[in-house]
Protein backbone atom coordinates (compact mmCIF):
# COMPACT_ATOMS: atom_id res chain seq x y z
CA UNK A 1 0.00 0.00 0.00
CA UNK A 2 1.46 3.48 -0.95
CA UNK A 3 2.44 5.91 2.15
CA UNK A 4 -0.82 8.28 2.80
CA UNK A 5 0.17 11.76 0.74
CA UNK A 6 0.98 13.92 3.49
CA UNK A 7 2.24 18.49 4.81
CA UNK A 8 4.02 23.26 5.51
CA UNK A 9 6.56 24.40 7.58
CA UNK A 10 8.51 24.31 10.27
CA UNK A 11 11.58 25.57 8.57
CA UNK A 12 14.49 23.38 8.93
CA UNK A 13 17.69 24.72 10.76
CA UNK A 14 20.07 25.71 7.99
CA UNK A 15 23.00 22.54 9.10
CA UNK A 16 20.08 19.95 8.72
CA UNK A 17 18.18 21.54 5.71
CA UNK A 18 22.30 21.47 3.69
CA UNK A 19 22.59 17.85 4.45
CA UNK A 20 19.01 16.61 3.64
CA UNK A 21 20.09 18.25 0.04
CA UNK A 22 22.96 15.83 -0.07
CA UNK A 23 21.16 13.13 1.78
CA UNK A 24 18.22 12.90 -0.57
CA UNK A 25 18.80 10.34 -3.64
CA UNK A 26 18.72 12.83 -7.00
CA UNK A 27 20.84 13.16 -10.10
CA UNK A 28 24.32 13.74 -9.17
CA UNK A 29 25.34 17.35 -8.95
CA UNK A 30 28.44 18.22 -11.15
CA UNK A 31 28.35 15.00 -13.67
CA UNK A 32 27.75 17.09 -16.70
CA UNK A 33 30.12 19.19 -18.30
CA UNK A 34 29.47 22.70 -18.07
CA UNK A 35 28.59 25.07 -20.78
CA UNK A 36 30.16 28.03 -21.68
CA UNK A 37 30.09 31.37 -19.31
CA UNK A 38 27.96 33.32 -20.54
CA UNK A 39 28.42 37.49 -21.22
CA UNK A 40 28.65 38.92 -17.92
CA UNK A 41 25.62 41.75 -17.33
CA UNK A 42 25.85 45.08 -14.85
CA UNK A 43 24.97 45.21 -11.49
CA UNK A 44 21.40 44.51 -11.12
CA UNK A 45 20.52 44.65 -14.69
CA UNK A 46 17.59 42.52 -15.70
CA UNK A 47 18.56 38.98 -18.03
CA UNK A 48 17.50 39.37 -21.35
CA UNK A 49 15.25 36.51 -22.71
CA UNK A 50 16.13 32.74 -22.99
CA UNK A 51 16.78 31.58 -26.13
CA UNK A 52 13.82 29.32 -27.17
CA UNK A 53 14.08 26.15 -26.72
CA UNK A 54 13.57 25.64 -30.93
CA UNK A 55 15.69 28.19 -32.78
CA UNK A 56 12.70 30.03 -35.08
CA UNK A 57 11.95 28.54 -38.51
CA UNK A 58 14.12 30.85 -41.82
CA UNK A 59 12.44 32.20 -44.45
CA UNK A 60 12.89 28.98 -46.66
CA UNK A 61 12.01 26.58 -43.82
CA UNK A 62 8.33 25.49 -42.56
CA UNK A 63 7.39 26.14 -38.98
CA UNK A 64 8.30 22.55 -37.40
CA UNK A 65 5.24 20.47 -35.72
CA UNK A 66 5.11 20.96 -32.41
CA UNK A 67 7.16 17.85 -30.35
CA UNK A 68 4.75 15.81 -28.68
CA UNK A 69 4.97 16.11 -24.79
CA UNK A 70 6.71 13.22 -22.71
CA UNK A 71 4.48 10.53 -21.61
CA UNK A 72 2.29 11.48 -18.43
CA UNK A 73 2.22 14.78 -19.25
CA UNK A 74 -1.58 16.24 -19.74
CA UNK A 75 -2.56 19.49 -21.06
CA UNK A 76 -5.36 21.73 -18.99
CA UNK A 77 -7.09 25.01 -20.41
CA UNK A 78 -9.17 27.26 -18.35
CA UNK A 79 -10.90 30.39 -17.48
CA UNK A 80 -8.39 33.38 -15.42
CA UNK A 81 -10.10 36.03 -15.33
CA UNK A 82 -7.75 37.81 -13.28
CA UNK A 83 -6.15 38.34 -17.15
CA UNK A 84 -8.97 38.43 -18.76
CA UNK A 85 -8.26 35.30 -20.91
CA UNK A 86 -8.06 31.09 -20.88
CA UNK A 87 -4.99 29.68 -20.38
CA UNK A 88 -3.24 26.72 -20.21
CA UNK A 89 -0.62 24.62 -17.72
CA UNK A 90 1.00 21.12 -17.93
CA UNK A 91 0.35 18.38 -15.28
CA UNK A 92 1.72 15.51 -14.07
CA UNK A 93 -0.46 13.41 -12.11
CA UNK A 94 0.98 10.26 -9.66
CA UNK A 95 0.88 6.71 -10.10
CA UNK A 96 -2.34 5.42 -8.92
CA UNK A 97 -4.37 8.58 -9.31
CA UNK A 98 -6.61 7.63 -11.33
CA UNK A 99 -7.77 4.34 -9.18
CA UNK A 100 -7.17 5.97 -5.56
CA UNK A 101 -9.35 7.98 -3.56
CA UNK A 102 -5.96 9.70 -1.61
CA UNK A 103 -5.32 13.50 -1.85
CA UNK A 104 -1.82 14.79 -2.64
CA UNK A 105 0.36 17.61 -2.46
CA UNK A 106 0.68 20.07 -5.22
CA UNK A 107 4.40 21.48 -6.28
CA UNK A 108 3.96 24.62 -8.82
CA UNK A 109 7.45 24.96 -11.22
CA UNK A 110 7.26 28.44 -12.86
CA UNK A 111 8.85 29.04 -16.50
CA UNK A 112 11.28 31.97 -17.05
CA UNK A 113 11.19 34.93 -19.50
CA UNK A 114 10.08 34.30 -23.03
CA UNK A 115 9.29 30.76 -21.88
CA UNK A 116 5.82 29.14 -21.43
CA UNK A 117 3.90 26.12 -19.76
CA UNK A 118 5.57 23.66 -21.97
CA UNK A 119 9.13 24.37 -20.89
CA UNK A 120 9.29 22.26 -17.18
CA UNK A 121 7.88 18.84 -18.96
CA UNK A 122 11.10 18.82 -21.82
CA UNK A 123 13.28 19.07 -18.10
CA UNK A 124 13.31 15.48 -17.17
CA UNK A 125 10.39 16.98 -14.65
CA UNK A 126 8.09 14.24 -15.30
CA UNK A 127 10.95 11.02 -14.61
CA UNK A 128 11.70 12.79 -11.35
CA UNK A 129 8.06 13.22 -10.83
CA UNK A 130 7.15 9.55 -10.57
CA UNK A 131 9.10 9.08 -7.09
CA UNK A 132 6.86 11.00 -5.66
CA UNK A 133 3.03 11.02 -4.23
CA UNK A 134 2.94 14.67 -6.19
CA UNK A 135 0.84 16.49 -8.07
CA UNK A 136 3.39 18.44 -10.12
CA UNK A 137 1.74 21.86 -11.96
CA UNK A 138 3.66 23.74 -15.05
CA UNK A 139 1.54 26.91 -15.59
CA UNK A 140 1.88 29.49 -18.22
CA UNK A 141 2.20 33.54 -16.72
CA UNK A 142 3.68 34.97 -19.98
CA UNK A 143 6.37 37.34 -19.67
CA UNK A 144 4.61 38.97 -16.68
CA UNK A 145 6.73 38.38 -13.91
CA UNK A 146 3.82 36.74 -12.00
CA UNK A 147 3.49 40.24 -10.62
CA UNK A 148 0.00 42.78 -10.66
CA UNK A 149 0.73 44.92 -13.08
CA UNK A 150 0.66 48.82 -12.22
CA UNK A 151 -0.09 50.09 -15.75
CA UNK A 152 -1.69 48.32 -18.47
CA UNK A 153 -2.30 49.82 -21.87
CA UNK A 154 -5.88 49.49 -23.23
CA UNK A 155 -8.27 47.17 -21.62
CA UNK A 156 -5.43 44.75 -20.69
CA UNK A 157 -5.98 42.83 -17.86
CA UNK A 158 -2.79 42.27 -16.26
CA UNK A 159 -3.05 40.85 -12.60
CA UNK A 160 -1.14 38.23 -12.83
CA UNK A 161 -0.10 37.72 -9.31
CA UNK A 162 -4.19 37.40 -8.46
CA UNK A 163 -4.22 34.55 -11.40
CA UNK A 164 -1.47 32.81 -9.73
CA UNK A 165 -3.12 32.94 -6.27
CA UNK A 166 -6.39 32.77 -6.85
CA UNK A 167 -7.25 31.48 -10.62
CA UNK A 168 -4.73 28.83 -11.08
CA UNK A 169 -4.69 27.70 -7.03
CA UNK A 170 -8.11 27.44 -7.07
CA UNK A 171 -9.00 25.68 -10.68
CA UNK A 172 -6.08 23.32 -9.25
CA UNK A 173 -7.67 22.68 -5.73
CA UNK A 174 -10.85 22.64 -7.26
CA UNK A 175 -9.96 20.14 -10.18
CA UNK A 176 -8.09 17.65 -8.61
CA UNK A 177 -7.70 15.65 -5.16
CA UNK A 178 -4.88 18.01 -3.48
CA UNK A 179 -4.14 19.40 -0.20
CA UNK A 180 -5.70 22.61 -0.59
CA UNK A 181 -3.53 23.85 2.36
CA UNK A 182 -0.49 25.51 2.80
CA UNK A 183 1.05 22.00 3.99
CA UNK A 184 0.43 20.83 0.59
CA UNK A 185 1.48 23.29 -1.72
CA UNK A 186 5.22 24.06 -2.90
CA UNK A 187 6.14 26.52 -5.89
CA UNK A 188 9.57 26.94 -7.40
CA UNK A 189 11.00 28.60 -10.83
CA UNK A 190 13.80 29.00 -13.11
CA UNK A 191 14.78 32.71 -13.73
CA UNK A 192 11.81 34.98 -13.85
CA UNK A 193 10.02 32.02 -11.93
CA UNK A 194 12.95 32.34 -9.59
CA UNK A 195 11.52 35.49 -8.27
CA UNK A 196 7.79 34.85 -8.96
CA UNK A 197 8.13 32.09 -6.72
CA UNK A 198 9.79 33.87 -3.96
CA UNK A 199 7.94 36.80 -4.33
CA UNK A 200 4.97 34.74 -4.51
CA UNK A 201 5.29 32.82 -2.02
CA UNK A 202 6.92 35.73 0.26
CA UNK A 203 3.84 37.80 -0.07
CA UNK A 204 1.44 35.05 0.73
CA UNK A 205 3.48 32.64 3.40
CA UNK A 206 -0.09 31.60 4.47
CA UNK A 207 -0.36 29.45 0.84
CA UNK A 208 3.08 27.79 0.41
CA UNK A 209 4.68 25.95 2.81
CA UNK A 210 7.85 25.24 0.32
CA UNK A 211 9.19 28.38 -2.09
CA UNK A 212 12.26 27.78 -4.41
CA UNK A 213 14.21 29.14 -7.34
CA UNK A 214 16.36 27.88 -9.49
CA UNK A 215 18.80 30.65 -11.27
CA UNK A 216 16.47 33.38 -9.76
CA UNK A 217 16.05 37.10 -10.69
CA UNK A 218 16.18 37.41 -7.46
CA UNK A 219 17.13 41.56 -7.70
CA UNK A 220 14.55 42.28 -10.40
CA UNK A 221 12.30 44.47 -8.27
CA UNK A 222 15.02 45.52 -6.29
CA UNK A 223 16.64 46.91 -9.20
CA UNK A 224 13.43 48.52 -10.43
CA UNK A 225 13.13 50.71 -7.66
CA UNK A 226 16.30 52.04 -7.73
CA UNK A 227 16.00 53.10 -11.20
CA UNK A 228 12.65 54.41 -10.12
CA UNK A 229 13.97 56.56 -7.21
CA UNK A 230 16.99 57.65 -9.79
CA UNK A 231 15.38 57.63 -13.11
CA UNK A 232 17.97 57.37 -16.03
CA UNK A 233 18.85 60.50 -18.51
CA UNK A 234 16.62 59.93 -21.34
CA UNK A 235 19.31 60.81 -23.69
CA UNK A 236 21.06 57.70 -22.19
CA UNK A 237 18.62 55.04 -22.63
CA UNK A 238 18.65 52.30 -24.36
CA UNK A 239 16.67 51.25 -26.83
CA UNK A 240 15.45 47.28 -26.74
CA UNK A 241 14.30 45.02 -29.85
CA UNK A 242 10.47 44.91 -29.97
CA UNK A 243 9.09 41.52 -29.19
CA UNK A 244 8.58 39.01 -32.13
CA UNK A 245 5.10 38.69 -33.58
CA UNK A 246 6.27 35.56 -34.84
CA UNK A 247 3.61 32.72 -33.38
CA UNK A 248 5.39 29.90 -31.55
CA UNK A 249 2.50 27.20 -32.86
CA UNK A 250 2.93 24.30 -29.74
CA UNK A 251 1.99 27.15 -27.12
CA UNK A 252 -1.69 27.03 -29.02
CA UNK A 253 -3.61 29.65 -27.07
CA UNK A 254 -5.20 32.32 -29.33
CA UNK A 255 -3.97 35.70 -29.19
CA UNK A 256 -1.35 34.60 -26.60
CA UNK A 257 1.58 32.38 -28.90
CA UNK A 258 4.23 35.25 -29.73
CA UNK A 259 6.16 37.27 -27.70
CA UNK A 260 4.66 40.04 -28.32
CA UNK A 261 1.08 39.00 -27.18
CA UNK A 262 3.08 37.44 -24.27
CA UNK A 263 4.59 40.55 -23.42
CA UNK A 264 2.58 42.48 -21.11
CA UNK A 265 2.40 46.80 -22.74
CA UNK A 266 2.34 49.00 -19.65
CA UNK A 267 4.16 49.76 -16.42
CA UNK A 268 4.80 46.59 -14.23
CA UNK A 269 5.69 49.08 -11.23
CA UNK A 270 4.95 53.17 -11.33
CA UNK A 271 6.39 53.90 -7.78
CA UNK A 272 8.97 53.15 -5.78
CA UNK A 273 7.00 51.64 -3.22
CA UNK A 274 5.02 48.97 -6.06
CA UNK A 275 8.52 47.83 -6.48
CA UNK A 276 9.34 47.63 -2.60
CA UNK A 277 5.82 45.52 -2.34
CA UNK A 278 7.25 42.66 -4.20
CA UNK A 279 11.12 43.02 -3.86
CA UNK A 280 12.11 39.81 -2.04
CA UNK A 281 14.68 41.41 -0.32
CA UNK A 282 12.69 43.07 1.88
CA UNK A 283 9.54 40.78 1.97
CA UNK A 284 12.03 37.85 3.43
CA UNK A 285 12.07 40.51 6.04
CA UNK A 286 8.95 41.60 6.54
CA UNK A 287 7.41 38.28 7.54
CA UNK A 288 7.56 36.72 11.24
CA UNK A 289 10.31 34.12 11.36
CA UNK A 290 7.85 31.71 12.51
CA UNK A 291 5.18 32.22 9.28
CA UNK A 292 7.99 32.02 7.00
CA UNK A 293 8.06 28.72 4.47
CA UNK A 294 10.91 26.80 4.03
CA UNK A 295 13.29 28.54 1.14
CA UNK A 296 14.89 26.86 -1.38
CA UNK A 297 17.89 28.06 -3.74
CA UNK A 298 20.89 27.59 -6.16
CA UNK A 299 22.38 28.99 -9.14
CA UNK A 300 24.94 28.06 -11.72
CA UNK A 301 28.76 28.60 -10.93
CA UNK A 302 29.23 30.37 -14.23
CA UNK A 303 25.20 31.82 -14.02
CA UNK A 304 25.29 35.73 -14.25
CA UNK A 305 23.30 36.32 -11.77
CA UNK A 306 25.09 34.00 -9.01
CA UNK A 307 25.98 37.52 -7.43
CA UNK A 308 22.52 38.42 -6.99
CA UNK A 309 21.61 35.07 -5.45
CA UNK A 310 24.40 35.06 -3.28
CA UNK A 311 23.34 38.43 -1.97
CA UNK A 312 20.01 37.00 -1.01
CA UNK A 313 21.79 33.95 0.57
CA UNK A 314 23.86 36.60 2.82
CA UNK A 315 20.57 38.61 3.91
CA UNK A 316 18.59 34.89 5.03
CA UNK A 317 22.01 34.65 7.25
CA UNK A 318 22.23 37.54 8.76
CA UNK A 319 18.74 37.41 9.84
CA UNK A 320 19.11 34.21 10.70
CA UNK A 321 16.53 32.63 8.54
CA UNK A 322 16.96 29.16 7.94
CA UNK A 323 17.23 27.74 4.14
CA UNK A 324 18.50 25.19 1.55
CA UNK A 325 21.25 26.54 -0.97
CA UNK A 326 23.64 24.91 -3.35
CA UNK A 327 26.00 25.99 -6.57
CA UNK A 328 26.50 23.81 -8.94
CA UNK A 329 28.59 23.49 -12.69
CA UNK A 330 26.40 25.45 -14.99
CA UNK A 331 25.17 27.76 -16.72
CA UNK A 332 21.78 29.97 -16.86
CA UNK A 333 20.75 27.47 -19.67
CA UNK A 334 18.19 23.74 -19.57
CA UNK A 335 21.50 21.84 -18.96
CA UNK A 336 21.54 23.37 -15.44
CA UNK A 337 18.14 23.38 -14.55
CA UNK A 338 17.05 19.61 -16.25
CA UNK A 339 19.97 18.74 -13.61
CA UNK A 340 18.97 20.94 -10.65
CA UNK A 341 15.51 20.57 -10.53
CA UNK A 342 15.83 16.59 -9.35
CA UNK A 343 17.27 18.20 -6.03
CA UNK A 344 14.52 20.98 -5.57
CA UNK A 345 11.80 18.59 -5.91
CA UNK A 346 13.41 16.17 -3.66
CA UNK A 347 13.97 18.13 -0.95
CA UNK A 348 10.59 20.28 -1.16
CA UNK A 349 8.81 16.73 -1.33
CA UNK A 350 10.19 15.93 2.12
CA UNK A 351 9.62 19.40 3.31
CA UNK A 352 5.89 18.57 2.02
CA UNK A 353 5.86 15.27 3.79
CA UNK A 354 7.01 16.71 7.58
CA UNK A 355 4.69 19.34 7.11
CA UNK A 356 1.71 17.04 6.65
CA UNK A 357 2.62 14.57 8.95
CA UNK A 358 2.21 17.11 11.61
CA UNK A 359 -1.97 16.87 10.65
CA UNK A 360 -2.09 13.62 10.06
CA UNK A 361 0.23 11.37 11.74
CA UNK A 362 -0.45 8.34 9.92
CA UNK A 363 1.61 10.24 7.01
CA UNK A 364 5.61 9.19 7.76
CA UNK A 365 8.28 11.85 6.65
CA UNK A 366 10.03 10.35 3.16
CA UNK A 367 13.13 9.50 3.67
CA UNK A 368 15.94 10.55 2.44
Amino acid sequence: MRPRPLPASAPLGLGLALALALLIPGPARGQDIPPAPLPPVAPGQVPPPLAPLVPPPTVAQAAPAPAPLPEGVKVVEFDAPSVGRKLKYNVVLPRGYESGEARYPVLYLLHGFSGNYLNWARMQVPGYARSYDLIVVMPDAGNSWYANWAESEGDAENAWEDYMIKDLVGHVDATYRTVAGREGRAITGLSMGGYGALMLGLKHPEMFASIGSHSGAVAFAKAAGDRLRSPQDPTKATTRRPPSAEPNLAIGVEGFSSQADRTPKGKLFATPEQADACDPFLLVKSVPKEKLPHIYLDCGTDDRLIASNQDFVKLLMAEKIPFTYAEGPGGHDARYWSREVGHSMAVQYHILRRNLAKLDPAVQPATP
